[in-house]
């Protein structure tokens, strides 16, 4: 086992003392359970679908190194290389995204893929995390009182990210930016009644995709009447839990995985329910919460406004997420392919999640100058 020494100034030694350890340890633990749920899940997928049982947790595991250190490695940064580095990122996945459009993949009528050597990788998920920062960024310049019109162009960049990701379509995803954009936009000092007109805009948005799109109106169709045909996933997600009970059937007893086409990635928290039961899942939600919160607590203290926007952009994020892939497992909320974070099979997720727990990590180390407490 590794040890560092208060007196090691090297940069492990350094990281190792100023990182938020409690926090490093919940995210060890929500990969560690998605990589249990990924073997309980997955081969059931993988034998329907005509693979080898663990051609899915191999190729997770692939991408679980690179992941860690991705992770690891920006968690190394201070607040100005996260910035530069998120800048980096999010020209490039835009790119990416605006790629999607003339040489993508197409999956289930959405350009959101691009392959790479055999490896599929799905840009718009790096321009999440990565935007969040350079919004904070130019919040932060906005707030200085220098006359930077930081709202103005972070306002034309979210117009812009949403826009692209409309047209793949992925309104999750859009849903998402816009709701930590606008959050951000809130700390860093938007009068309310823009909050409301905003949300207001929102709202109207939601209403026009849902005249707009055809798999948007039938999803949201779905889920308000519960006795449609098409709710397949849905029923028997919550049969899973009906059956799981308490206790769960146990470790690879579950039938729901044989069933259902996303088992392992939009449903496999209803694969949790059935085969570990409620406990089980009040301890992923438990960690989820744990996270989101000890995030925030960081925050409480922190007076550098960039670290604070970026690091309240990233977390919101991440529990949004979270919240929204719950929701539909349990039918609180309208279907939509979001995957639960570090839990569900997918390789560009467990990248770009790696990266946005890098660079949260990273925010929120202990400064001598953030006025936070160790």
């Amino acid at each position: 086992m590794i040890t560092f020494s208060r007196t090691d100034t090297s940069v492990l030694g350094r990281w190792w003392w100023t990182v938020d350890r409690w926090l490093l340890v919940a995210i060890a633990v929500l990969i560690a359970v998605g990589t249990v749920l990924t073997l309980a899940a997955s081969p059931a997928v993988a034998n329907r679908i005509g693979l080898a049982s663990f051609h899915f947790v191999q190729r997770q595991l692939v991408f679980l190194m690179p992941a860690l250190l991705i992770m690891i490695g920006t968690s190394l940064l201070d607040p100005i290389g996260v910035r530069r580095v998120a800048t980096i990122v999010f020209l490039g996945a835009l790119c990416g995204v605006g790629l999607t459009f003339f040489m993508g993949m197409e999956v289930k009528g959405a350009h959101r893929w691009i392959s790479f050597g055999g490896v599929s990788l799905q840009p718009s998920e790096f321009v999440k995390p990565a935007f969040a920062v350079v919004a904070a960024w130019l919040f932060s310049e906005w707030r200085k009182g220098t006359g930077f019109p930081g709202w103005a162009i972070s306002t034309g960049l979210c117009a812009l990210v949403v826009g692209l990701l409309l047209l793949q379509p992925d309104l999750g995803m859009a849903v998402v930016v816009c709701a930590v954009w606008l959050a951000q936009f809130f700390i860093a000092g938007l009068p309310i009644v823009l909050v409301l007109a905003l949300g207001g805009l929102g709202l109207a948005g939601i209403f026009g995709a849902y005249l707009v799109f055809p798999h948007v109106a039938s999803r949201i169709d779905r889920f308000i009447d519960p006795a449609n045909k098409e709710n397949y996933q849905i029923e028997r997600a919550m049969e899973a839990f009906a059956t799981g009970g308490i206790w769960g059937r146990g470790p690879g007893e579950g039938a729901v995985k044989s069933v259902l086409p996303d088992a392992h990635t939009d449903f496999i928290f209803a694969v949790a329910g059935e085969e570990f039961g409620l406990f089980a899942c009040l301890f992923i939600v438990g960690i989820f919460a744990f996270i989101v919160l000890r995030c925030f607590s960081r925050l409480m203290t922190e007076n550098n406004l960039f670290v604070l926007l970026a690091a309240a952009g990233l977390t919101t994020q991440f529990g949004l997420q979270a919240v929204i892939n719950i929701g539909v497992n349990l039918h609180l909320l309208p279907t939509k392919g979001m995957t639960l974070p570090f839990i569900s099979y997918g390789g560009s997720s467990l990248l770009a999640l790696a990266f946005a727990m890098g660079m949260l990590l990273a925010l929120t180390r202990w400064r001598p100058d953030s006025g936070a407490v160790r």
